[in-house]
């Protein structure tokens, strides 16, 4: 239950800190249903009112993020920790060509997505259940996004090695997560700095392929296969 919980992704996850920041109520409300831990996502229902809260692109500013992900029409990507598909979506449509696998623990997420690509024509989006030590993606991808996700994750070197196999040669991992020091995300006790990150994706077999600094609360890190 704890892996599970921390793996979950599952959705911009640690949004707690999404809309309110770690030590509001409605954060430590959050922590206390999974014992100070993570909370579960798997009412796609009650998670969208925060999730999906329009005030989150203030500050979240995912049309930049696509943007720096420099997507290639045809690209396949893998939104791991898909949630109610607040970046999943956008990503579909972005991608005139390609096709986004939207990715998530929570079986109740997962038909919420495919339930929302349905509803809202979006026919490049494809709801995969994860596994909490593989997204199960049903083929190789050209980019990874993790979007809060990257701290719940367990046993991460290995996670990632593992990862490797569903990326096409030279594919590309993109982590965004809470800096240490913001004043929202997650209990910063699980935050990760820049250099853990680097570190942990450096033994698991990739090597670092840009940053951005554009976004006030996180880190945004790009990691690649050799070429």
């Amino acid at each position: 239950m704890q892996q599970k919980a921390r793996f979950i992704l599952l959705a911009m996850i640690c949004t707690l800190g999404l809309i309110a920041p770690a030590t509001s109520p409605l954060a430590q409300d959050m922590h206390k249903a999974d014992g100070g831990h993570h909370p579960r996502f798997d009412d796609p229902k009650k998670w969208s009112a925060t999730f999906d809260d329009p005030e989150r692109d203030q500050w979240q500013m995912p049309d930049r993020v696509i943007a720096a992900l420099d997507l290639r029409p045809t690209d396949l990507v893998a939104d791991i920790g898909a949630g109610t598909g607040y970046m999943a979506v956008r990503l579909a449509r972005h991608l005139k060509s390609g096709t986004v696998f939207a990715v998530d623990l929570e079986p109740n997420m997962v038909r919420h997505l495919a339930e929302r690509a349905k509803a809202n024509g979006i026919a490049n989006l494809r709801a995969v259940v994860a596994s909490e030590t593989s997204p199960n993606l049903p083929e190789a991808v050209n980019v990874v996004l993790l979007l809060n996700v990257y701290h719940h994750i367990s046993a991460r070197p290995d996670y990632f090695k593992r990862l490797r196999l569903s990326l096409k040669p030279g594919g590309r991992v993109a982590i965004v997560d809470f800096r240490p020091e913001a004043p929202r995300g997650a209990p910063k006790h699980l935050r990760l700095s820049v250099s853990q990150i680097a570190s942990e994706m450096t033994a698991a077999g990739y090597q670092p392929a840009g940053s951005h600094d554009f976004l006030p609360y996180q880190n945004f890190l790009v990691f690649q296969l050799p070429e």
